[in-house]
């Protein structure tokens, strides 16, 4: 039996729930990458893309697992799928995935500030 963190308490409803927003979080931007890079892509393909990712990412929570292991895992992850998806070459599946982490980045901290700025107003 393995022994989960102590501090990773929830239902699996609200588990369920967490990978799947930041699933719908990954594929958005997978799709915004996809687009910026590849031009006029289908949206069905990004929607592959974000699940698996996230999964790594609760998993690796959920088990303590090093988070530069479960990045890397996860790029790696998220680079085979639009590699896969897209059928694109190796340069340009890099790059995709590339701009991928960069949209992923600025559209998480934007989301966290304002996020973060509707919890501490006044009232």
């Amino acid at each position: 039996m393995v022994v989960l963190q102590a501090g990773a308490v929830g239902s699996p409803l609200a588990i369920a729930g967490t990978v799947g927003a930041f699933a719908l979080f990954l594929s958005v931007t997978a799709h915004i990458a996809a687009r910026n890079v590849l031009g006029d892509v289908e949206v069905k393909k990004a929607f592959a893309v974000g699940p698996l990712p996230a999964a790594i990412a609760v998993v690796a929570t959920a088990f303590g697992i090093n988070s530069f292991l479960a990045i890397a895992a996860a790029v790696v992850v998220d680079a085979a799928a639009i590699g896969f998806l897209y059928g694109r070459s190796r340069k340009l599946t890099a790059y995709v995935t590339a701009i991928h982490i960069v949209v992923s980045i600025i559209l998480g901290a934007l989301i966290f500030s304002l996020v973060f700025l509707i919890g501490s107003a006044p009232g």
